[in-house]
């Protein structure tokens, strides 16, 4: 089972987020978008 302990977002959220990284081969600012058009607000600092 993955542990989920001390992240600020549901679980449900973070997987997607995994996914759609390993299927699609986006780069993180792709993946920003496409959970920003979900309603799910970034906090992703460089």
């Amino acid at each position: 089972m993955i542990e989920f302990k001390g992240v600020h977002y549901p679980k449900s959220v973070i997987l997607q987020a995994v996914f759609f990284y390993l299927r699609y081969a986006v780069s993180y600012r792709d993946l920003e978008e496409i959970l920003a058009e979900r309603g799910v607000p970034s906090t992703t600092r460089r």
